[in-house]
């Protein structure tokens, strides 16, 4: 990943803490909702595509930009040397818009790190498949949007007494998750994510990916994985595959299937 030491120039778009971790999330067309979270508690995902459902009027949040329409960043000030350091990386999709995220962010002339994993994912046919699904999304309207907050509150804890996860021995790293989902349930699909984007955010020590697909578009790729009810998350890796079926997941789920 890019990694930046050194004084950071002020933002153009208003003033950004020494501290904090950025998201931006892309329309196929360019346009940008991003947030800026100083206490970096949440995992804004679900929040940006809420946010893009909201403004553009679209049926559902466009779960499908995810990851492959997304830039991160992570700022943190060296606690020896007192000097900030930033971590930027970015898909593909986002890497043209370096400028845009440098301002908005107030990164200067940081040079970002592409992410190319999840290319079968990010491919432009499955990709463009969603266009008739959503085609304000393939409309440029000059939107550039900071979400200030998350939409909804985080899930509240179930019941009883659990481990917190952010406890648990550390895990290896490069997990990669498929969600399998239905478009007609909306609800129980963004609480999963906001669920699990909050769960391996806290959990995990390095990097991940979730790569979400709807049964009712991709009938064949659910076939292949032979799912038989939504949601039902399955751990790719690392070996051996796992998987959960049904909407309730708690912490004590999550526990068995990242540690095996």
């Amino acid at each position: 990943m890019a990694v930046s030491n050194g004084t950071l120039a002020e933002p153009a778009v208003g003033a950004v803490a020494s501290s904090f971790k950025g998201i931006a999330l892309f329309t196929p067309r360019g346009d940008c909702v991003y947030c800026i979270d100083e206490q970096k508690r949440a995992h804004w995902h679900i929040d940006l595509c809420t946010a893009l459902q909201t403004h553009l009027g679209l049926s559902e949040p466009p779960y499908f930009l995810l990851p492959c329409f997304t830039a991160t960043v992570d700022r943190w000030v060296n606690p020896t040397t007192q000097t900030p350091v930033t971590v930027a990386e970015a898909y593909p999709r986002a890497l043209r818009f370096q400028p845009l995220l440098n301002a908005l962010f107030g990164l200067d002339s940081l040079q970002w790190q592409p992410n190319y994993t999840n290319a079968e994912e990010c491919s432009v046919a499955l990709i463009e498949s969603y266009q008739s699904t959503f085609p304000q999304l393939w409309e440029c309207h000059e939107l550039v949007m900071r979400v200030e907050q998350a939409i909804a509150a985080p899930r509240p804890p179930a019941s009883g007494i659990e481990t917190p996860l952010a406890l648990l021995d550390p895990l290896p790293q490069n997990h990669a998750f498929k969600l399998f989902v239905s478009s007609t349930d909306t609800a129980i699909t963004e609480k999963m994510l906001r669920f699990l984007y909050s769960t391996l955010e806290s959990t995990l020590p390095g990097a991940y990916t979730l790569q979400v697909i709807d049964v009712t578009t991709h009938p064949a790729e659910a076939e292949a994985a032979h799912i038989t009810a939504t949601p039902t998350l399955i751990q790719v890796s690392p070996e051996p595959v796992r998987r959960v079926v049904g909407s309730v997941l708690s912490q004590e789920q999550m526990r068995l299937l990242l540690a095996g």
